[in-house]
C-alpha cells in the first residue's frame, strides 16, 4: 500500500465516520504525513512507510512515537499544546489502522496528553507589527497580495483558516466589514481597517485577476497557479517576513497583536469575545494575562519613584 492510498483512507474515515470537518481532516493528514515523513529521515521504513506502519518486519512503536514528539518540539519549537493536538492526532491514526486490522495493536494509546498551564498569547507589539507590514515589497504583484493579507489578518483578528477560506463575495470593502467562517462552521462579521481596505481594493482590482489567469474561482486570496492559496503558502510567506523584520514567526502572532490592542484601548471583553469568534469567554480572558503584563512594566517603571516616596514620608 502506498502512503497516498491510506492517507486517502484515513482522510475518508475523518469525514464520514468521526465526522469531524474537512479542514479538521486536512490538519489531521497534515501531521501524519510530517510523521510519515520523518519516519523516512530516520531510516524507519524499509521501502514503504505504510507498509512499516501496518505490520512489516519492522512495526513502528511506542518509543518511535515518543522521539517523533521530541523532535517536533525541538525542531519545531511546539508548546505543550501543539503536542497535546499531534498526541490527538496520531493517537487517532493508529486507532484507525487498528480498525482497519493494518495492526494489531494500538502504540499511540499509550501516550499521555502533556500537562498544559495557562498559556499566555505571544502577541507582537504595535510597533512591531506595523514594521513588519511595511517590510513587504508591493512592488510586485505578490508583494500587493501578501500586503492585503497581512493588514486583513492583522486588523480583523483573523486565523489563518478564516483567511484560507474567504471568497470574493464575503467582503463588502466600502463598509470594511466581511462575513468569515470560523470554527465549527461559525460565521461572524469582521470589520477592518481602512489601511487593509484600501491594500484589498489595490489586490482586487490590479493583482488577482492577473493571478486567476483567466480562470474561475470564487476564492479571494489566490497563489501563483490561480488555486485558492493554502494555509502552508501564508505561513511560508510570513516567515520569511518576520525573518526580516526580526520578530515573532508565528502568524497568530498577529491576531493576538489585535485582541490585546482592543484591552488596550479599552475594549470590553465580550466585544473582543464577539470580534475574534470564541465561543466561549474563558478563551478570550486569557488576553486579560497579557494586559497585566502591561501593568507589571508599569509597576516597575515607577516603583523607584514609590520607593523614595515612602522613605520621604518616613523622615
Amino acid at each position: 500500500m502506498e502512503n497516498l492510498d491510506l492517507l486517502k483512507q484515513y482522510h475518508s474515515r475523518l469525514i464520514a465516520i468521526e465526522r469531524h470537518s474537512s479542514l479538521t481532516a486536512e490538519t489531521y493528514c497534515f501531521e501524519i504525513r510530517r510523521f510519515l515523513e520523518w519516519m523516512k529521515a530516520e531510516n524507519l521504513a524499509a521501502g514503504n512507510t505504510a507498509e512499516t506502519l501496518a505490520g512489516g518486519k519492522r512495526q513502528v512503536e511506542f518509543d518511535d512515537i515518543s522521539r517523533y514528539l521530541d523532535f517536533r518540539r525541538r525542531h519545531d519549537g511546539i508548546d505543550s499544546r501543539s503536542v497535546a493536538k499531534a498526541v490527538s492526532v496520531l493517537r487517532s491514526f493508529f486507532r484507525f489502522l487498528v480498525d482497519e486490522r493494518y495492526r494489531e495493536d494500538s502504540c499511540a494509546a499509550l501516550l499521555d496528553l502533556p500537562r498544559q498551564g495557562t498559556r499566555i498569547p505571544q502577541a507582537l507589539p504595535r510597533g512591531e507589527a506595523d514594521k513588519l507590514l511595511s517590510l513587504i515589497d508591493t512592488g510586485t504583484p505578490l508583494g500587493i497580495r501578501n500586503k492585503a493579507l497581512y493588514e486583513l489578518i492583522y486588523t480583523a483578528g483573523l486565523r489563518i483558516s478564516e483567511a484560507v477560506s474567504l471568497n470574493i463575495t464575503d467582503l463588502v470593502i466600502p463598509e470594511n466589514i466581511a462575513k468569515v467562517r470560523g470554527k465549527g462552521g461559525k460565521e461572524r462579521i469582521i470589520i477592518y481597517s481602512k489601511s487593509a481596505a484600501s491594500a484589498l481594493k489595490c489586490y482586487i482590482e490590479e493583482v488577482r485577476p492577473l493571478l486567476l489567469k483567466q480562470k474561475h474561482s470564487s476564492a479571494l486570496f489566490v497563489g501563483k497557479s490561480g488555486n485558492r492559496l493554502s494555509r502552508k503558502g501564508i505561513w511560508k510567506n510570513y516567515a520569511a517576513l518576520a525573518s526580516l523584520a526580526g520578530v515573532s514567526s508565528r502568524l497568530h502572532a498577529l491576531r493576538h497583536a489585535f485582541a490585546t490592542g482592543l484591552l488596550e484601548g479599552g475594549a470590553d471583553l465580550r466585544s473582543v469575545q464577539e470580534l475574534l469568534g470564541h465561543s466561549d469567554l474563558r478563551t478570550t480572558q486569557i488576553y486579560t494575562h497579557v494586559d497585566a503584563a502591561l501593568l507589571k512594566t508599569s509597576h516597575r517603571k515607577f516603583l523607584p519613584k514609590l520607593k523614595g516616596l515612602n522613605r520621604n514620608e518616613k523622615n
